[in-house]
């Protein structure tokens, strides 16, 4: 069964997207495939007549083991790509990701090599997504969205998990790239802010902008310690 780079760059995306979602929604696939609605539900029909993916009407599709095999090289080019352009070409971590999209489509098994090797044979992308190896396996990540550590921990940022250009402008001007530790010193109740200890500054970020960051906990802490409510006597 031959499956085509078109068939890849696909399955690649639904298995970005299904990390966020049990099952990947057709509307949520077009908003990120440069792919008109018609031509969208041709490869969808396609990929589940292959033994791909299973579409649930009005709930979406989501791939199976053997569809997720077919999304390894993809995944690949473009993480190998993304480093390639911001490590050696010096883009913008920000844009990497969309000229990453336009550049891995000219890239044969023999360019990606060699970036591979110009890049210093990465194991995650500049956002901190992991590399599947070249014969298709998937590093496994231990890391938590930072909005469900307890306050009091220990952190690391292990992953971005964003492609909006102004947030990544935004954490990055704050330096909260992978590989940066940070102490979780409080996280306001109701989804309010949450602050924290690192070097040269602390921070105090939204909700919003801390769901993107993904981290791994070196230290857990005890959390927020709930009110005392005193009662008349």
């Amino acid at each position: 069964m031959t499956v085509s780079p078109a068939m890849q760059r696909y399955a690649a995306e639904i298995y970005r997207l299904q990390q966020d979602h049990e099952q990947v929604p057709l509307s949520l696939l077009s908003s990120h495939v440069d792919s008109s609605a018609q031509a969208i539900s041709t490869m969808v029909k396609r990929l589940q007549k292959d033994g791909y993916l299973v579409h649930e009407p009005y709930r979406g599709v989501r791939l199976t083991e053997t569809g997720e095999k077919i999304a390894m090289p993809s995944l690949r080019r473009h993480r190998l790509t993304e480093v390639f352009l911001v490590k050696v070409m010096k883009y913008d971590w920000a844009t990497a990701h969309g000229l990453s999209d336009v550049f891995e489509k000219g890239v044969n098994d023999e360019i990606e090599d060699r970036i591979d090797e110009l890049a210093g044979h990465p194991t995650r992308c500049p956002h901190g997504e992991p590399i599947p190896s070249k014969d298709g396996v998937m590093p496994i990540v231990k890391d938590m969205p930072l909005i469900d550590v307890p306050s009091g921990s220990d952190c690391m940022i292990s992953r971005v998990r964003t492609h909006d250009m102004e947030k990544l402008g935004y954490i990055g001007e704050l330096g909260l790239v992978p590989g940066t530790s940070f102490h979780l010193y409080s996280c306001a109740p109701f989804k309010g802010p949450l602050r924290l200890q690192m070097k040269p500054h602390d921070h105090l970020i939204g909700y919003e902008l801390a769901a993107s960051l993904w981290v791994e906990v070196t230290q857990q802490g005890p959390g927020n310690t709930p009110p005392i409510l005193k009662t008349s006597k």
